[in-house]
Formats: structure tokens, C-alpha cells, sequence
């Protein structure tokens, strides 16, 4: 098997969860990884090898200083890996607008903060590959889920849009979208329907994949240049009732609303 050059990376949402399971993966495969995360301090879980930066991907100025620090370290960026988000559930009732504008300037506007602040270092290079983290949520919208399936839809929107506008410059753009997995994700959680949580939660810890086992599949979509990484079978079913079967999957989420009704 031939040899595969170490790429530069950086990977936000980097200290638990998915993030953390794709650094491990990105450092065993021999790319240099700078994690990043939230915390101001280097978190302990993170391998010997990645370096780290505090990031909070709500801030412009901590991105600035990202893509400054790339360059001064690096000259700069094979790979951005936009990864970092929260877990939100809610009907449209009963979620607050609060709620709403937290998911959406994590897991949406961190994103695309994320292509902005990248975008001109990659086309200064004629390559680069930008990864985001959506969800299946992202393809498949189940009730009960109104704003994370909205954001998570949004960075699918992004990501397709950025993967036709930037190939010209020699940039490729893949979102990541997996079903449940074992996660910490869940810790996350916070608003007013706390119905919608729980369910969330016992998917989430109720679920067969681990975290390694997405990131797994992940490295080999990212190493294939998918622009769609779906990671496993469930996701893969789903998507494609909803493109070739529609009347069966609108059955299907119907069914799913009603239950939420009734669990009211």
C-alpha cells in the first residue's frame, strides 16, 4: 500500500466526542494536527502528538488568530475540519428563541465562520479540503428536532454550495453526516423541552457505533474526497428513501409526529 503524505490540520471541537476520535485518527494515520477546542487550558485527553490552540468558533477574533497561527506554524493548511457543535432538541413551540440562537451561531454560523476565515489561505494555495460536521439531520428531518435540524440542514446547504464555488480554485469540500453514535454529545442538551431531550439522549447512548468507529469511516471518506461521508448503514437507507421513495419516507415521519403529539 502506498505511502500517504502527512497532511496539516485542524480540527475544531477537538477535546471529546467525535472531534477527539478524529484527532486520534488523523495523528495514527501521521498528519500533523493542531486541536482545538473551547477550553483555555490543553485538555489531558488529547494524544501526546496534536498541538492545541483554545478556539471558540463564536468568535472571529479567536479564528483570526487560528489561521495566524497556522501560517506562522505551518506556512499553511492541507485540512480544516469543522467539527465543533452542540446537541439541541425541541418542538417549534416549545423551544425559546434563546435556544435557537445559541445552535445557530455554534453549529451553523461556527462553521461557516470557520470557510470564511480559510477560504482565502486555500485559494492563496490552489488546494486545501474543508470538512464539515453536519448529521443526518442534516438530509433527514424527523420531528421534535426543528433548530438542529435546521442548522445541521444549513451546513449541508454550505458545504454543497462551497464544494461547487471553490472547485475552481482547486478546493474540495465533503460534510460529514452520520446517524447516532456513543457520544458526550448529549451533555450538551439544554432548553425548555426536556421531552425532546431525554429521547435525544437514549438515542445517543442507546446507539451500536462508537465515536472511533464514525471517525474511522470518516478519515476514509476524507481520504476519498466524498463530498457526502455518510458512516454507516442506517444513515445510508434513510437518505435514499427520502430521494427515490418520498411517499414512503413522508409515512414514515408522519408516523414519528404523531407519536410525539401523543407523548405530549
Amino acid at each position: 500500500m502506498p505511502s500517504r503524505p502527512p497532511r496539516r490540520v485542524l480540527v475544531t471541537g477537538a477535546a471529546s466526542g467525535l472531534g477527539l476520535s478524529l484527532v486520534r485518527a488523523l495523528v495514527a494515520r501521521g498528519d500533523h494536527v493542531l486541536a482545538t477546542d473551547v477550553q483555555p487550558e490543553r485538555p489531558a485527553v488529547l494524544p501526546a502528538a496534536a498541538d492545541y490552540l483554545a478556539l471558540d468558533v463564536r468568535s472571529d477574533d479567536a479564528w483570526a488568530a487560528a489561521l495566524a497561527h497556522v501560517r506562522e506554524t505551518w506556512g499553511g493548511l492541507d485540512l480544516l475540519v469543522n467539527n465543533a457543535g452542540v446537541a439541541a432538541g425541541g418542538r417549534i413551540d416549545v423551544a425559546s428563541m434563546d435556544e435557537w440562537h445559541w445552535i445557530v451561531d455554534i453549529n451553523l454560523l461556527g462553521v461557516v465562520r470557520g470557510c470564511r476565515t480559510f477560504t482565502p489561505l486555500f485559494k492563496e494555495q490552489h488546494s486545501g479540503h474543508i470538512v464539515n460536521t453536519a448529521s443526518l439531520a442534516g438530509l433527514v428531518h424527523a420531528p421534535g428536532m426543528s433548530a438542529y435540524n435546521t442548522v445541521k440542514a444549513g451546513v449541508v446547504a454550505l458545504s454543497e454550495t462551497l464544494s461547487h464555488e471553490l472547485a475552481p480554485h482547486g478546493v474540495t469540500v465533503s460534510v460529514v453526516c452520520p446517524s447516532f453514535f456513543r457520544t458526550n454529545l448529549g451533555t450538551s442538551f439544554q432548553g425548555a423541552d426536556t421531552e425532546m431531550e431525554d429521547a435525544g439522549k437514549k438515542m445517543v447512548s442507546g446507539s451500536k457505533r462508537s465515536a472511533d468507529e464514525v471517525a474511522a469511516t470518516v478519515v476514509r471518506g476524507i481520504d476519498a474526497r466524498k463530498e457526502i461521508i455518510l458512516t454507516d448503514r442506517d444513515g445510508q437507507i434513510a437518505w435514499r428513501a427520502k430521494r427515490f421513495a418520498r411517499p414512503a419516507y413522508t409515512a414514515v415521519m408522519k408516523r414519528a409526529a404523531r407519536r410525539v403529539a401523543r407523548g405530549r
